[in-house]
């Protein structure tokens, strides 16, 4: 039986919310850098760079009726200012990728190997 990652705190925050009847703020949007072709170049916060949950809400939002969506994620620690292409020092922090491809029927998440998880088939 798998156990929820939601800590207790933050579960009983939710449910005490739904309870009064007040809603619950949605996760901001992360930054879209740009487009490269088809590829969007997003920053996700250093704090949620390891969080799949995080990623999975900001890829909903971001592929929102799409059937094909591609999405390189970076971190920005040094406040590099956004362009594209991206500074080098955004560039040498990539976080994970998304390829969703409607011609080819599938869909991939890659996690970046320098952030260490204990993932396979890094990049």
């Amino acid at each position: 039986m798998k156990t929820s990652s939601i800590p207790r705190s933050l579960a009983a925050t939710f449910t005490a919310a739904l309870a009064a009847g007040t809603a619950v703020a949605a996760p901001e949007p992360w930054t879209v850098a740009g487009r490269q072709g088809m590829i969007l170049q997003v920053i996700v916060p250093v704090a949620q760079a390891k969080e799949r949950s995080a990623y999975q809400q900001q890829i909903e939002a971001l592929c929102r009726g799409q059937e094909t969506c591609f999405v390189n994620f970076y971190t920005n620690s040094t406040g590099a200012p956004l362009a594209l292409p991206l500074p080098d020092a955004i560039a040498q922090e990539p976080t994970a990728v998304l390829r969703r491809s409607a011609k080819q029927g599938t869909e991939g998440f890659r996690w970046s190997c320098r952030l260490a998880l204990p993932e396979p088939n890094c990049f």
